[in-house]
């Protein structure tokens, strides 16, 4: 089984439809989480979401944006969070109010978080990773959930694309589609290859370019702050 695995759309539409224009072929998709904030199409990202049906966490932006909260967040995230409070109707921030902070896809084989399995608020760098994180997405997900079924273990909230392999499996952040800060300006994702009954799981890291100008005069244009545009061209 082959899973598309992104995260940190933050509602950059142009980056997001290069991302699905450059994936190959997939048995599914799952998101890691923060859907919306940040840049001018919250609505259209969402939408692009749940049209595919993409098993999806929630992301401390997708909770600002659900709840009419922005605590603790700087200048240009608290604005990406009121403009996607005006553009998404009742329905889709009902979509992300559903959401959960953690989940299992793939017949349980594939654990999701957005930043750490018992803080999904914490941010967990690739430097970080460490077979235990996969035992205690297990411990946090109860219902039966073994580490032993798991062979992998997605994380987002960094934007920082990484992943580390350990005797419990594989932990992978596929990076930022829509606003990468690793010093890589290319929208990210990666794939997740799952062998054959039981037989663990491999990652391919990926990169796309897309047009970081038009996102950035779309910025502008929506009167967000311009730094959030300038920072795409940095990866930062």
């Amino acid at each position: 089984m082959r899973l598309g695995v992104i995260s940190d759309v933050h509602g950059n539409r142009v980056a997001l439809e290069a991302v699905l224009a450059d994936m190959p072929p997939v048995d599914g998709l799952v998101c890691a989480g923060d859907v919306v904030g940040y840049n001018p199409w919250p609505a259209e990202c969402v939408a692009a979401v749940r049209e595919r049906a993409v098993p999806t966490v929630m992301g401390n932006h997708d909770r600002a944006v659900a709840t009419g909260s922005a605590f603790r967040f700087n200048s240009m995230a608290a604005a990406g969070v009121d403009h996607a409070r005006e553009a998404l109707d009742d329905d889709a921030l009902a979509w992300l109010a559903d959401l959960p902070d953690r989940r299992t896809v793939a017949d349980g084989r594939v654990a999701v978080a957005h930043g750490h399995p018992v803080d999904p608020d914490r941010y967990t760098y690739p430097r970080e990773f460490s077979g235990r994180l996969i035992e205690r997405a297990a411990d946090r997900l109860g219902d039966g959930v073994d580490a032993a079924d798991l062979d992998a273990l997605v994380l987002g909230h960094t934007h920082v694309q990484g992943h580390r392999v350990f005797d419990e499996g594989v932990v992978l952040n596929p990076g930022s589609v829509g606003q990468p800060r690793d010093g890589d300006p290319r929208a990210a994702y990666a794939l997740l290859e799952l062998g054959d009954d039981g037989d663990g799981a491999t990652v391919e890291e990926r990169r796309v370019e897309y047009d970081v100008e038009a996102v950035a005069e779309a910025v502008a244009d929506a009167g967000l702050p311009e730094r959030i545009g300038d920072r795409l061209f940095e990866g930062k």
